[in-house]
C-alpha cells in the first residue's frame, strides 16, 4: 500500500512540474519566430565613441535616434587605430566607459579574446545589407562582434597628365613602366617589401597568411611559403632587379619617398589606398582611381581589406539598446551621410549603385577593389606576422636572399613566435 502511494505521489508532482512549465512554452514560440521582445528598460543615455576628427556626422544622427527613441546619444572622439582600445582597457573596468566603440577589424580577435566587447545579437536581415566579406571581417570565431561603418584597401592611382587610361592587365602596367622608366621618371611604384601591400600579388599568385576554414583561421596552416607565395615573391624581385622601382622607397621612409616622387609628378601611378587621395589632390596632382590591374595569372591583385566597425562595450549596462543604435546609425541611410561627411567607403551593398558612390571615381574604385579583397586576419596570431614578412620581403627586394629561401625563413619564425604566446 505504501509502494502504491509513493508511485501515486511522484505521479501527481510530475504533473504539477510539466505543468508548472506549461505557460513558458508560449514564450519559447515567440522566440522562435525570430522576434525580438523589447525587456530591457530605456537609458537616458548612450556613450558613444567616434574616431577621431570623424563626429561631426554623428550630432544629426544621433538627434534622430534620440526624436524616435527618446534616447540622448552622447559622443566624444578617441583616436581609434592605437588609443580607442587601451582607452576602453582602463575605462570599461571602472564603469566610466563607453557603450559603443568603434576599431579596426584586425583588433576584433584580440579584444573580443580579452573580454572587452559583446557579441551582437541581430537578425540575418541586418548583416545582410552588407558586402559578405565586412561582415567576415567582423566576426571571430564563428560569433559576430561589429557591424561594419566602412572599409578601405590599396588601389590604383594615377596621374592623368602622364597616364591617359588605366592599363588593363599587370603585363600592360610593366611594358608601360619599361618605356616611361627614365630620367628619374618611373612609370608605377609600390611598397611591395611592406607586407600590407605585397599581400595583394602574393595572395593574387597563390600564397595565403592562414588557411581559411569555412570562416575560422587555422594559425597553424601558413600559406606564406607555398608555390603560390613564391610565384608572388619572384614577381615582386622582378620590378626592383629591372630597375623599375628606385632603392629609395624601401623601408620607414619608403612611403613618404614613393609620396613625394608622385607628386612631384616624377611617377605615372602607384598603389596606395584612399587616405592618399586628398593629399595628392592638395598637392595638385591630377588623379585617377581605380581597381588594380589583374596579375600575369588572371586573377585579380587580392588586396587586404581592413573594415572598420561598430562594437558594444562588454562593460555596458544598456548593450540591447547599444545594439539598436549599431543598426540605426549602420543602415543605408545613415551609411550614405557619413560617406559624405567623411568620404570613408560604407560596405552597405544598396550603396554600391547610389550616385553618390557610383560617380565618386575614389569611392567606386575602392568599392570595386574591396570585391577581389580578403580581410587582414583578425586572430591574435597576426601580430606574430608583419616583422618577419617585413624582414623577408626587403631581403627579397634588395635581392640579398632568393624568394624561396627568404619565405621559408619567415614562415618559421612566425611558427616560433606564435609558440612562444601559447
Amino acid at each position: 500500500m505504501k509502494k502504491t502511494l509513493s508511485i501515486f505521489m511522484m505521479v501527481v508532482l510530475m504533473l504539477g512540474v510539466l505543468s508548472a512549465c506549461g505557460p513558458k512554452r508560449d514564450d519559447a514560440g515567440t522566440k522562435d519566430t525570430g522576434k525580438k521582445e523589447e525587456t530591457a528598460a530605456k537609458p537616458e543615455k548612450l556613450i558613444v565613441w567616434e574616431d577621431k576628427d570623424k563626429s561631426g556626422w554623428l550630432k544629426k544622427a544621433a538627434a534622430d535616434f534620440e526624436k524616435e527613441n527618446g534616447i540622448k546619444i552622447e559622443f566624444k572622439e578617441v583616436e581609434m587605430a592605437t588609443k580607442m582600445r587601451d582607452q576602453l582597457r582602463l575605462d570599461g573596468p571602472a564603469g566610466t566607459g563607453p557603450d559603443i566603440v568603434t576599431l579596426p577589424h584586425d583588433q576584433i580577435g584580440q579584444v573580443a579574446t580579452e573580454g572587452l566587447i559583446a557579441e551582437l545579437k541581430v537578425d540575418q536581415s541586418v548583416t545582410n545589407k552588407f558586402s559578405d566579406s565586412s561582415i567576415s571581417a567582423e566576426t571571430y570565431n564563428g560569433k559576430l562582434y561589429g557591424l561594419p561603418k566602412s572599409s578601405e584597401t590599396p588601389v590604383f592611382v594615377y596621374n592623368k597628365d602622364l597616364m591617359k587610361e588605366v592599363p588593363k592587365t599587370m603585363d600592360d602596367l610593366y611594358t608601360f613602366s619599361k618605356d616611361f622608366t627614365k630620367d628619374g621618371k618611373y612609370g608605377f611604384l609600390a611598397l611591395w617589401d611592406n607586407y600590407y601591400f605585397a599581400h595583394g600579388i602574393i595572395g593574387g599568385m597563390g600564397g595565403y597568411v592562414f588557411k581559411d576554414n569555412n570562416g575560422t583561421l587555422d594559425p597553424n596552416d601558413i600559406g606564406l611559403n607555398n608555390d603560390g607565395a613564391v610565384k608572388g615573391a619572384e614577381y615582386i624581385q622582378k620590378w626592383y632587379k629591372e630597375g623599375l622601382f628606385p632603392k629609395g622607397i624601401i623601408g620607414e621612409n619608403g612611403g613618404s619617398a614613393m609620396d613625394g616622387l608622385f607628386t612631384e609628378g616624377k611617377v605615372a601611378a602607384v598603389m596606395n589606398g584612399p587616405w592618399s587621395f586628398h593629399p595628392y589632390k592638395d598637392a595638385g596632382v591630377n588623379i585617377g582611381m581605380s581597381a588594380l590591374p589583374t596579375l600575369p595569372n588572371g586573377e585579380h591583385v587580392k588586396t587586404f581589406m581592413g573594415v572598420k566597425g561598430w562594437h558594444v562595450s562588454a562593460f555596458s549596462k544598456n548593450q540591447e539598446w547599444a545594439t539598436k543604435f549599431l543598426e540605426f546609425i549602420t543602415n543605408d541611410e545613415n551609411s550614405k551621410y557619413r560617406f559624405e561627411q567623411t568620404a570613408e567607403v560604407p560596405t552597405n551593398k544598396a550603396l554600391l549603385e547610389d550616385p553618390v558612390i557610383k560617380d565618386n571615381e575614389g569611392a567606386k574604385a575602392v568599392a570595386e577593389q574591396s570585391q577581389y579583397a580578403i580581410p587582414m586576419p583578425n586572430i591574435p596570431e597576426m601580430g606574430q606576422v608583419w616583422d618577419p614578412m617585413a624582414k623577408s620581403l626587403q631581403t627579397i627586394v634588395t635581392g640579398k636572399t632568393k624568394p624561396k629561401k627568404a619565405l621559408d625563413s619567415a614562415v618559421k619564425q612566425i611558427k616560433t613566435n606564435i609558440e612562444s604566446t601559447k
